[in-house]
């Protein structure tokens, strides 16, 4: 099988790296065309000069894979997009759409015929070697198509993927599973900073999340990360305590608001991470590491951090 990657950065990269890995063609492109290059020389991905250059290395039925920031990008470059395909072709948006865009995306696409397909995508910089847990939303002849694609991408061909139903609940369900990660993240970076300030015992955070990630109630993946980044440096005097929120949060509130269910845990996350650009402390330290270390986002530094 063959497609189309648009948008080769952190997590389209790698993506594209499993793909090849697991069998799967894949054309590349990006706007940056030094990614291209490398990927053609590492991974024998066929390299692409445009979109449309991509579109046209493609057989029918075309699919082509968006991995670009929400909101007006991605919207662009599907308006852009649609032109250049046919009847059959398929579009998936693989990136942290809001589910109502990727609704509204999903039923104009159909009105000319052509598939979509919303990608919840989960794992971070460390797909690439655990695989990918995928959240889609589709049509049932549009997940057929697919599964060869989501199998390469996954753990396993058996687990780790999943399409939970029709169009938009894709992104719907990853918009709750990144809610879902703010309270776990504010909770074990309260919970830590507690410990921290408890200065009589001189407790030894890394030995303690590092104790806690065996037979624990509260081991997790993001136990290990934050157990391993505390190994090399607990004091975290080089992070500077801002906390920056990627959209899903803030989307989670509002259909919690929407909904009438009360959301106090993931509501309060959120505000938190406001709250994080106007003051300091140590726990909003671990939470900026926390999100550097699962998805290699940006840490901003003090001022005299190297």
């Amino acid at each position: 099988m063959r497609l189309a990657m648009v948008g080769l950065g952190k997590m389209g990269s790698n993506m594209a790296r499993r793909l090849r890995r697991g069998g799967i063609e894949v054309v590349g492109y990006d706007h940056s065309l030094d990614m291209v290059v490398s990927l053609v020389a590492e991974e024998g991905m066929v390299g692409a000069s445009s979109v449309e250059d991509a579109v046209s290395k493609l057989q029918s039925p075309r699919v082509v894979w968006l991995m670009l920031p929400s909101g007006e990008p991605t919207e662009k470059q599907i308006r852009e997009l649609a032109p250049l395909l046919a009847k059959g072709d398929i579009v998936i948006d693989g990136g942290n759409s809001n589910y109502k865009d990727s609704q509204r995306r999903g039923n104009w696409l159909a009105e000319q015929g052509i598939g979509f397909m919303d990608a919840g995508t989960s794992g971070g910089i460390w797909g690439l070697d655990n695989g990918y847990c995928l959240m889609v939303g589709a049509t049932p002849e549009v997940a057929k198509i697919m599964e060869p694609v989501l199998k390469a991408l996954a753990p396993a061909a058996d687990r780790g993927w999943a399409h939970v139903g029709p169009v938009g609940s894709g992104h719907f369900t990853k918009m709750i599973h990144n809610g879902i990660e703010y309270g776990m993240m504010q909770a074990m970076a309260e919970g830590l900073e507690l410990l921290r300030g408890k200065q009589e015992f001189s407790l030894d955070l890394a030995e303690i999340t590092e104790l806690w990630r065996h037979s624990s109630v509260v081991r997790s993946w993001l136990l290990d990360l934050t157990a391993e980044a505390l190994k090399s440096d607990q004091a975290l005097d080089n992070v500077a305590p801002y906390v920056a929120d990627s959209g899903e949060g803030r989307w989670t509130v509002v259909e919690a608001v929407e909904q009438g269910v009360a959301a106090p845990v993931l509501t309060l996350a959120l505000q938190m991470r406001f709250a994080s650009q106007n003051e300091t402390g140590y726990g909003y330290r671990l939470l900026s590491m926390m999100r550097n270390a699962f998805g290699g986002h940006a840490v901003k530094q003090t001022g005299g951090g190297k």
